[in-house]
């Protein structure tokens, strides 16, 4: 969450800051969300999309490096900074996000 806060500080992470109050997943409120996420999925970070606006990234410390996470936060500032909502094939509504 810091890391997606220093890179793009005006995205609202719904995420209780405070660990003892979330599980184990960040949801970010971002009104373009679900064409984020899919571009992000084809860029190999795999998120999950909530409507309205909701972007969801889950960490498990078995699978998940820190690396991981620090090019997550990355990429999703990459795909923000970009516009991928633009494209037209992030836009199509799948069964399955």
């Amino acid at each position: 969450m810091a890391r997606v806060t220093a890179l793009l500080p005006g995205l609202d992470i719904v995420t209780p800051r405070q660990p003892s109050l979330r599980g184990s997943q960040v949801g970010i409120s971002f009104d373009k969300g679900y064409a984020v996420v899919q571009a992000m999925i084809e860029r190999g970070v795999i998120g999950d999309f909530r409507a309205p606006d909701i972007m969801r990234f889950g960490f498990a410390p078995l699978y998940i490096r820190f690396q991981d996470v620090w090019d997550a936060a990355d990429i999703l500032a990459g795909c923000i900074n970009a516009e991928v909502w633009r494209d037209p094939r992030f836009n199509r509504y799948l069964d399955v996000t």
